[in-house]
C-alpha cells in the first residue's frame, strides 16, 4: 500500500494534474469512473509497473519474514532409574538453582547395598591393621631358624674340621648326622623366609587390591544411591510438576516435569526467510523486529548468522529412496537475530511469535567511490527504500492489536 502511494505521486498524480489543469478535464465530469481508465492511462500505467518495480526491489534487498521465534529448550525432569517418590523438596513454578533437590526415590535397597560396602572396606582395614602382628611373627619365626641353623652349622663345621685332620676325636658318624640336620635347618630357614615374603606381599599387594576392590564397589553402591536424588542441572523454572509422595516415575513412561532454564531463549532469535534473500542475507546486516507480546515496540536487531544449509533436505537414512519431489515446502533460509543493544529486548517472553526486516546497506561501497555513476544512483535508490519496509513494518505494528483482536478473531 505504501509502496503504490509513493509511487502514484510520482505517476498518476502529474497525469492527474497535467489532465486537470492542462486539459481542463474534472472530475465527475470528463474524468469518471469508466473513463478514468482511459484518461488517466499513462498514470495508472506507470504506477503499476513502478509499484511493481519497487516492491521487487524492496523484497530483494530488504527481505521480511513473519516467521521468527525465540526457541528456548526445556529439560525433562527424570530419575536415572525408576522407582517410588519418598520425598518432594519443591513444587510447581518454583525457580530452582543448579544442584537444588526436587525429589528423591525409595533407596532402602541402595542404602543396603552401600553399607555391605562399607563393612567390606572395614574388614580390609582391619585385616590391613593386624598385618603388622602377622609380619613381626614371621620375622621372628625366621630369625629362630636362622639361629638353629647357625648353630648346627657351627657344630658340623667344627666336627668336619676334626674329621679332615684325622683327629681321633672325630666321629664320621656324627658328621653325617650334623650335615643332615644342618640340611634340615636350612630347609627350615628357607620355609620361614617364604613365610615372611608372603606376608610382606599380602600386605604389600593383595591387600591394598582387596581395599581398592571394596572401596569401588562402595563407590558404585554410592553412585546407585545417589541416582535415586534427583537435583537440578540448570537454574530455570519448573513447570508441568505435580509430583506426590508415593508416585512411580521412570526414564522411559512416566517424567516428573519440565525444567524452563532461566537464560534459554532470552538474546537469540531465529528467522526464516525465503530462498530469494539467500544472496543477500549476510552477518552484520541490520533488522528490526516486532512482535505480538509487544505491539507498539520495534526492536532493532542485528543478523549474527545465517544457516548454511536449508531444512527442506535434511533426510534420514532409511530403504526408501528420495523423490525430490515430494519436497512440497520449498524450505526456508535462517537467520540468527540478536539485539542490537544491550537489554534491548526487555522482558520478551522466550517463544514469542514476531515478524522482522533485514536491511540492505551499501554505504561503506559508496562511501569508498568504487563504484561508477549509474550504479551509484542504484546503490542509492536502494538505500532510500528502505525507509518504506521500515514505515510499513511499524504500521503493521501499530494496526496489530486491530487486526490481531478484531478482523483476525483472536481473543
Amino acid at each position: 500500500m505504501l509502496e503504490t502511494l509513493i509511487c502514484a505521486c510520482f505517476t498518476l498524480l502529474p497525469d492527474y494534474l497535467f489532465r486537470r489543469y492542462g486539459q481542463g478535464k474534472r472530475i465527475g465530469h470528463e474524468i469518471t469512473f469508466f473513463t478514468m481508465w482511459y484518461e488517466l492511462r499513462w498514470g495508472l500505467v506507470t504506477c503499476f509497473m513502478a509499484t511493481t518495480t519497487v516492491i521487487t526491489l524492496l523484497f530483494y534487498f530488504h527481505p521480511s519474514t513473519t516467521s521468527v521465534a525465540s526457541y528456548f529448550r526445556t529439560v525433562t525432569i527424570l530419575p536415572q532409574a525408576g522407582g517410588r517418590v519418598d520425598e518432594v523438596y519443591i513444587i510447581n513454578n518454583q525457580v530452582v538453582q543448579a544442584g537444588d533437590k526436587i525429589f528423591r526415590l525409595d533407596a532402602s535397597s541402595q542404602q543396603a547395598a552401600v553399607d555391605a560396602a562399607q563393612r567390606k572396606v572395614e574388614e580390609v582395614e582391619a585385616s590391613i591393621e593386624i598385618s603388622d602382628s602377622q609380619i613381626t611373627a614371621a620375622q621372628a619365626a625366621v630369625d629362630q631358624a636362622q639361629a638353629a641353623y647357625d648353630l648346627v652349622e657351627a657344630d658340623y663345621k667344627r666336627n668336619k674340621e676334626l674329621l679332615d685332620r684325622n683327629s681321633p676325636a672325630a666321629n664320621p658318624a656324627e658328621v653325617d648326622r650334623q650335615a643332615s640336620r644342618l640340611q634340615e635347618r636350612e630347609g627350615q630357614l628357607d620355609a620361614a623366609n617364604a613365610n615372611l615374603e608372603a606376608v610382606q606381599e599380602n600386605i604389600e599387594i593383595l591387600l591394598p587390591a582387596q581395599k581398592a576392590s571394596a572401596e569401588a564397589t562402595l563407590e558404585q553402591a554410592q553412585a546407585e544411591l545417589d541416582k535415586t536424588l534427583v537435583v537440578a542441572g540448570v537454574t530455570g523454572r519448573v513447570e508441568q510438576f505435580n509430583l506426590q509422595v508415593g508416585d512411580f516415575v521412570s526414564p522411559v513412561l512416566r517424567p516428573a516435569g519440565i525444567l524452563v532454564p532461566t537464560e534459554s531463549g532470552h538474546q537469540r532469535f531465529q528467522a526464516g526467510f525465503n530462498q530469494l534473500a539467500a544472496g543477500v542475507l549476510k552477518p552484520g546486516m541490520v533488522a528490526e523486529m516486532g512482535c505480538l507480546a509487544k505491539p507498539y515496540q520495534i526492536i532493532p536487531m542485528i543478523v549474527v548468522a545465517v544457516q548454511d544449509v536449508i531444512p527442506s533436505g535434511q533426510f534420514r537414512p532409511s530403504d526408501r529412496l528420495l523423490d525430490p519431489q515430494n519436497n512440497v515446502q520449498p524450505g526456508s533460509i535462517t537467520a540468527f537475530l540478536e539485539p542490537l543493544y544491550k537489554d534491548g529486548i526487555g522482558h520478551l517472553p522466550p517463544g514469542s511469535t514476531c515478524i522482522a526486516n533485514a536491511y540492505t546497506s551499501n554505504y561503506e561501497l559508496l562511501e569508498s567511490g568504487d563504484v561508477s555513476g549509474g550504479r551509484r544512483i542504484f546503490l542509492h535508490v536502494i538505500d532510500t527504500i528502505g525507509v518504506v519496509h521500515a514505515a510499513g513494518l511499524r504500521l503493521r505494528m501499530l494496526l496489530l492489536p486491530v487486526t490481531t483482536l478484531v478482523f483476525s478473531g483472536s481473543h
